[in-house]
């Protein structure tokens, strides 16, 4: 892929006179041609080319077609071999974390106990003293899934608290240093919809998971607006690499009043000085509808760039911790079926008064129980409240009964999920909950043909947000391991051009914006990814070694790898 030679140039201009000798109101800024385009658009799924005018969408077609909106002043990159898609949207992240974790101990993909201990001393070594050793990502099904406890690395962090959060984000491990500043010990109660591990002695073990993760939490210095800064921008560069042109960030942006709200305008100011290049629509925390709704009664909600509307609660925890919630007993924990994490009652006052206010709702769900019953409160709600365009989510959606698939269709109710999920808890999945009730976990296939909309995401800092992966993911379903070369859980296998909807055009129902982004035509956002081979000519299992060229987001280029000029 390069910018397009002048020789080339030349012939364009002899070919339509009237164009190249000056600029014009017609003529495009910039051109992609000669390249696969998939639309995305049912009725004309494929094109050869695309004009650009200024942030928008203004021509698709051929590439003789495109070529009368080229003039003298006109930015053409040729893309012979390529594949051109709309911007992915990524509708599941948590941006300031995200940005946060690529500067800090990276525990991902440490193999062994030893490993784990020998990375964190070496990051803890690399700070001041007083210095909190942060997220981390680590996974202990890695090393055989024995928890990691605090005396593990006490010796390599005699002088920095430490607080790692597991890959999922519903368990963390602290060192002694931390569980002292925080004011746990062995006579602390764990919390309600929480649980603090404990040893044979009654005394923590470092491991906290869910609501109880808040006693730590609440011990850790928030981060300046500098901080905060770099993160956006070092999250922005990221997912900007990777293709991704929006996010539905799930951070708490109008939670607690004093830490939140300072986030929250460093997005405002990132925005105000034109300096946003990923598009983001953030979520705040359910319990705190009314917070949202005095906002955007004194804001709005927003624009293009910056968005808000959307509220993002939790039913129960995840399946690597244990704390999702089942009807039956975890197969490997037979007295242990998770817990949800807030009572019923709670969850549906809050859905009832946020759906009342008109925002947009969207509910964490991970174990069948508490997939069922949110879509039993979801359906109760828009019953009581009339008929309205109200879009309620479901994050994650990932087990799920034959009786609850169908009803997403019939309530319209949006499954927002993520592929990568289904390759990284294959690899354990049927340890915990069996192999039966795995044939209907990331029911991508069973979802896709009831008619529902399903929208895909990362769930990043929990998985890498590269949509080429999680596109590799939903069609193949091969797990890290290679132990599953036909793909686990095959019946729920997609298509390639099913995967690319779940991450453009269904992502943009998922926050209203199907009028003005998720597909390449005319009039839409300007935001276009182009990548170095055909997904859809190319075997399933070489989709994970494609890479993305150029990212472009409103019509100007935001990441690019080989451009040149001339």
């Amino acid at each position: 892929m390069k910018l397009i030679q002048t020789a080339f140039v030349a012939l364009i201009c002899l070919t339509f006179v009237s164009g190249c000798g000056q600029s014009n109101p017609e003529s495009a800024t910039l051109v992609i041609t000669d390249t696969r385009v998939w639309t995305g658009d049912k009725d004309k799924p494929w094109a050869e080319a695309v004009a650009v005018k200024d942030t928008v969408i203004m021509a698709v077609g051929t590439n003789a077609d495109i070529a009368e909106f080229v003039d003298s002043k006109t930015q053409i990159i040729v893309a012979t071999g390529n594949m051109l898609v709309p911007g992915f949207i990524d509708s599941h992240v948590h941006f300031l974390d995200g940005g946060a974790s690529l500067a800090s101990v990276q525990l991902r993909d440490a193999a062994s106990k030893e490993e784990f201990v020998r990375r964190i001393g070496d990051f803890a070594s690399s700070l001041e003293p007083g210095e909190w050793v942060l997220q981390g990502t680590w996974d202990h099904e890695n090393w055989g899934g024995e928890l990691p406890r605090r005396d593990w690395i006490d010796a390599v962090t005699p002088n920095n608290p430490v607080w790692i959060i597991r890959l999922d984000g519903h368990m963390a491990l602290a060192n002694s240093l931390a569980l002292k500043q925080a004011g746990v010990d062995a006579d602390s109660p764990d919390i309600a919809g929480g649980e603090i591990v404990r040893d044979e002695n009654g005394y923590p073990t470092g491991v906290l998971k869910d609501n109880a993760m808040s006693l730590v939490s609440a011990a850790v210095p928030p981060p300046g607006e500098a901080a905060w800064t770099r993160q956006i921008n070092a999250a922005m560069d990221y997912v900007a690499s990777n293709g991704v042109t929006t996010v539905h960030d799930m951070y708490d942006a109008l939670g607690d009043p004093a830490t939140s709200q300072r986030s929250l305008n460093v997005y405002r100011k990132l925005h105000a000085d034109k300096e946003l290049i990923t598009r983001i629509y953030l979520f705040s925390a359910l319990s705190r509808w009314q917070l949202l709704r005095d906002y955007i009664e004194e804001n709005g909600r927003g624009d293009d760039w910056l968005k808000f509307g959307g509220l993002k609660g939790f039913m129960d925890g995840s399946l690597g911790s244990h704390t999702a919630a089942f009807f039956e007993p975890f197969t490997d924990a037979p007295d242990d079926r998770g817990f949800l994490i807030n009572e019923l009652d709670d969850v549906r006052a809050w859905v009832d008064g946020a759906d009342k206010a008109g925002l947009h709702v969207t509910v964490h769900a991970i174990g069948t129980l508490a997939n069922k019953e949110l879509l039993d409160i979801f359906f109760d709600v828009a019953e009581a409240n009339g008929e309205r365009d109200r879009r309620f989510r479901i994050e994650h959606a990932q087990h799920l009964r034959p009786d609850e698939i169908a009803r997403f269709k019939a309530q319209n109710v949006i499954a927002s999920m993520q592929p990568y999920h289904a390759i990284d808890d294959g690899r354990w999945a049927e340890k915990v909950i069996g192999p039966e009730r795995a044939k209907t976990t990331y029911a991508f296939r069973s979802l896709i043909e009831s008619g529902a909309h399903v929208a895909f995401g990362s769930d990043w800092f929990v998985a890498p947000a590269t949509p080429l992966e999680g596109i590799y993911a939903a069609v193949t379903r091969r797990t890290l391991d290679g132990a599953n070369p036909g793909g686990w859980v095959p019946e729920q296998k997609i298509s390639v051009d099913e995967a690319l909807r779940a991450y453009t055009v269904e992502g943009a129902y998922a926050s209203f914006d199907e009028d003005k982004k998720g597909m390449i035509i005319e009039g839409f956002l300007a935001d276009l990814v182009l990548i170095n081979r055909d997904l859809t000519a190319i075997p399933p299992t070489a989709i994970r070694d494609a890479r993305v060229l150029t990212t472009i987001v409103g019509g100007e280029i935001v990441y690019d790898t080989v451009r040149e000029t001339h």
